[in-house]
């Protein structure tokens, strides 16, 4: 397929998720499907632009005054990706499998200077975030955003229970690893042009266990819980996997790490992981059934026996995923404001069930992947009402404690620690560790 070609592909996709609104990897595989001509390269091609342009959607359609996925593709190309508009009107030639030729009013625009725009098309996330994306990023609200809004590199954890970072980063020297900028067992990839990052799921160390693709920030999460060797510890929202197995190398394989969630369903893939990773201190607490003490009381909780006796309970909440938009672009677009109340409604549940777990002197620590004070340091201050026993510990301590001292500039007024993409070059993630008093 020609660059033009590929474009017009791009746009042909952005127009069946305008219609089906569905997510945009089931329309990327259809498309292939449906159009057998098309090689790797053409694929991952077309979908870098279709991902490229929901990451710029606001701001293109600002630029062009229009909301068609022509509009979004031409803004892309003009915004994103840097192009001038002799070279889109190049590529948009009307010529065959190209786009149709640019409008008088398409080449005015792409022509003219780049205008001053609203936060919310500046920063390319929807408008009715912007009160509280302001409140959480202060100053930094335009170059978070733009920076949520950028590709993001792949990270991988260190396998320390099977290997070092030094040692992997030596067996895959071949991809061209860097440290990564805080967590001391990370290393970090980047993609090439098309999108595309090294293949790491087939490389012999990723079979061999001895690493996990991980962002960074939710490696950096599961440090600052300061699980510790000898620990009893409950992953209440354990999911696939991926914090209990980072918990679980951090205790160097002594103590507990008992991963459940409240849908069997998630913890489908941990099993595997579990298993290659190495780790012995972990056990699977699956429920019989989607367990919701309010809608399914018939559900037995699977770590009731653990009531009281956890010196640690990580609460990986369920959240709108704000802080992930960099890796899942097309969310941002299909989030609505009813999503965020029931996230909000999850977090209080989990947070509540967390609490009975704990001993007097543990820990809590509570976590999402959003950048929204709503799930964060609201919740935290909710659970604090609720629950008079629990106190927060300083950011500034837990930091020192996980070896992580130059976090502490990132606390926030609520008592929590917020990672993000353009401060600490991560994925958005909050993390606050409360500790329970004695009886």
């Amino acid at each position: 397929m020609t660059p033009a070609a590929r474009i017009a592909a791009a746009i042909e996709v952005l127009a069946d998720l305008e219609v089906r609104r569905r997510p945009v990897n089931d329309a990327l595989r259809e498309w292939g499907q449906t159009h057998r001509f098309a090689g790797s390269k053409d694929r991952a091609g077309v979908a870098s632009l279709v991902y490229d342009a929901l990451r710029r959607r606001a701001s293109s359609v600002f630029l062009l005054g229009d909301e068609s996925p022509r509009a979004i593709v031409l803004g892309m190309l003009r915004l994103g990706r840097g192009l001038d508009a002799g070279e889109i009107a190049g590529l948009f030639s009307g010529e065959r499998f190209a786009p149709v030729v640019l409008s008088s009013v398409e080449r005015e625009r792409l022509e003219a200077p780049v205008p001053d725009m609203p936060a919310a098309s500046a920063g390319d996330f929807p408008e009715w975030l912007t009160d509280s994306f302001a409140r959480a990023l202060g100053d930094d609200l335009i170059a978070e955003t733009q920076a949520l809004a950028d590709r993001a590199p792949i990270d991988i954890r260190v396998n320390t229970l099977k290997t070092t970072r030094e040692g992997l980063a030596s067996a895959l020297a071949h991809l061209a690893p860097e440290p990564t900028p805080h967590a001391p067992d990370g290393l970090r990839f980047h993609a090439g042009e098309d999108g595309r990052g090294p293949a790491l799921q087939v490389e012999p160390e990723f079979l061999q266990g001895l690493y996990e693709i991980q962002d960074e920030g939710s490696q950096l999460a599961a440090r600052l819980t300061l699980a510790a060797p000898g620990e009893q510890v409950v992953d209440l929202c354990a999911g696939a996997g991926g914090k209990t197995l980072a918990l679980a190398a951090q205790m160097d394989n002594r103590g507990q790490v008992f991963a459940t969630d409240v849908d069997a369903r998630r913890l489908a893939a941990i099993h595997d992981r579990v298993s290659r990773s190495g780790a012995r201190n972990v056990q699977v607490r699956v429920p019989r059934g989607r367990y919701d003490p309010v809608r399914n009381p018939q559900v037995a909780d699977p770590v009731a026996d653990l009531a009281g006796a956890a010196d640690l309970v990580l609460v990986d909440a369920p959240c709108t995923g704000t802080g992930t938009w960099r890796r899942n672009p097309d969310a941002k677009w299909r989030l609505r404001p009813g999503a965020l109340e029931e996230r909000i409604k999850d977090q209080a549940m989990v947070l509540d069930r967390a609490a009975g777990l704990v001993k007097p002197g543990g820990r809590i620590a509570y976590v999402t992947c959003s950048l929204l004070p709503e799930e964060n340091d609201a919740a935290i201050a909710g659970f604090l009402e609720r629950h008079a026993g629990f106190a927060p510990i300083a950011p500034a301590e837990v930091a020192q404690a996980a070896g992580l001292a130059e976090l502490a500039d990132f606390a926030t007024a609520g008592g929590g620690l917020q990672l993000t993409p353009y401060r600490t070059e991560t994925d958005g993630f909050y993390v606050a560790v409360l500790r329970k008093g004695a009886p």
